[in-house]
């Protein structure tokens, strides 16, 4: 029989095998510990929002698949199918189909007691988060009787990762008549500052997930994909291996992600830095952006959204701007000097219109692609940020409050509208 067993702080354990004579039975190795991303999930608040969603559900389900594998690649084939099933029941449940689980359902126990609460609402990007956390978890300390090489995990944590964030999962109806426009998102962050915390463009992604735009053009079709914040993932080229199949085929692309307070932002330039802020794993690289082909890499990039008229079309609550600013070393300079009006000849980059995290290093790595494609003049591209996310005033310990909801539905509902302008004018 197979195992799943999840074992926290032991890696410790692994020191202590060190030295055993020829003769005498090895130490069985120490089992593979959850990450810190992985680890918060056994807090309150994640908890909360997995029982109240209904997502609690999912890692369980993946857990009971390994279970009756008996191969590397049975088990390839179960993360593979549950990792496309959570990413499709986060999109069901953000468009209004399939259960609601306790949704709008008052006093409703949560399941194991503590409690009781009302349910989510649907727009909310969390339960998906939390929930594929545990499933890596899971598989992260999976210890089947047939072993696992550290490459077969990597494999299956790599399968589990692009199916539930719907990366591998874009694809557009044939035929003519109808454009084409790829999203991207992202996840919570910054979650040891307030562990509630929502992404505002993870959950623009699961609301518009092959939906249809109804343009003066025509329709445009709407395919998207989630991104973690993780250093790492970003320098092992996640971005440009999602990407790279799409980008020659669509009309119109934007990665989002949640930027400035109250506020849109259209970023018209990207640098090729990282600033060094903690990731999700509480991981900071301050260095040059990594890609492949260094030699012929720019310090910038730039947006060829249609920023004009996104900006001046009335498109929600909140206003847009054009962002223009970045933060470079001049030619010839040794100190960082912000740019209002943008980057100088020969200068090296310290920071993009959206700053130097995963933000700007995503518009980046897009926007690159595109050049390098050979499509800079034919496919508007970019970056937009969202106002942040906030809860009500006053909440400062719920998962949830009406004001938080009504944000983020307008967030989503503005980004909408900043598509459909920037497919119309494009």
């Amino acid at each position: 029989m197979n195992s799943l067993r999840v074992r926290l702080g032991v890696l410790g354990l692994a020191l202590l095998t060190g030295f055993t004579t020829p003769t005498a039975a090895s130490a069985a190795p120490a089992a593979p510990s959850p990450t810190v991303e992985e680890q918060r999930l056994g807090r309150a608040a994640p908890q909360e929002i997995l029982r109240r969603s209904g997502f609690d559900t999912a890692a369980p389900r993946l857990a009971r698949a390994l279970e009756g594998a008996r191969s590397f690649g049975e088990a390839r084939r179960a993360v593979g199918r549950e990792g496309a099933r959570l990413w499709q029941r986060a999109v069901d449940r953000a468009q209004g189909r399939g259960p609601a689980e306790y949704e709008g359902r008052e006093a409703l126990p949560w399941k194991g007691g503590g409690g009781r609460r009302a349910g989510l609402s649907r727009d909310d990007d969390r339960p998906l988060y939390w929930a594929r956390l545990g499933m890596t978890r899971d598989v992260r300390t999976w210890e089947p009787d047939f072993g696992l090489t550290d490459g077969q995990r990597a494999a299956l944590l790599d399968e589990l990762e692009r199916s539930s964030r719907g990366q591998n999962a874009i694809r557009y109806p044939e035929g003519k008549g109808l454009k084409r426009i790829l999203l991207t998102g992202f996840d919570p962050f910054t979650l040891d500052r307030d562990i509630r915390i929502s992404n505002p463009s993870g959950a623009t992604a699961l609301a518009l997930d092959g939906t249809v735009i109804q343009t003066a053009d025509g329709p445009a079709r709407v395919e998207t994909a989630v991104f973690p914040v993780r250093w790492q993932d970003f320098t092992e080229g996640t971005v440009e291996r999602a990407l790279r199949p799409h980008l020659p085929k669509v009309d119109l692309f934007t990665t989002v992600s949640q930027g400035r307070v109250g506020r849109f932002d259209i970023e018209r330039t990207n640098g090729a830095w990282r600033g060094g802020f903690g990731d999700n794993e509480n991981v900071g690289r301050t260095e040059t952006v990594p890609v492949a082909d260094p030699a012929s890499q720019p310090q910038w990039t730039t947006t060829t959204l249609p920023y004009a008229a996104i900006t001046a079309a009335q498109t929600g609550r909140f206003p847009v701007y054009d962002n223009t600013s970045v933060t470079e070393i001049p030619a010839g300079g040794a100190q960082p000097v912000v740019r209002p009006e943008g980057p100088t000849p020969g200068s090296t980059a310290r920071a993009g219109g959206g700053g130097d995290y995963l933000s700007n290093e995503i518009a980046y790595r897009a926007t690159l692609l595109r050049d390098r494609l050979g499509l800079h003049g034919t496919l508007p591209g970019g970056h937009v940020h969202t106002p942040v996310l906030q809860f009500g005033a006053g909440n400062t310990t719920e998962v949830t409050d009406p004001e938080f909801v009504r944000n983020r539905l307008d967030i989503i509902a503005q980004v909408k509208a900043i598509l459909k302008v920037a497919a119309e004018t494009s």
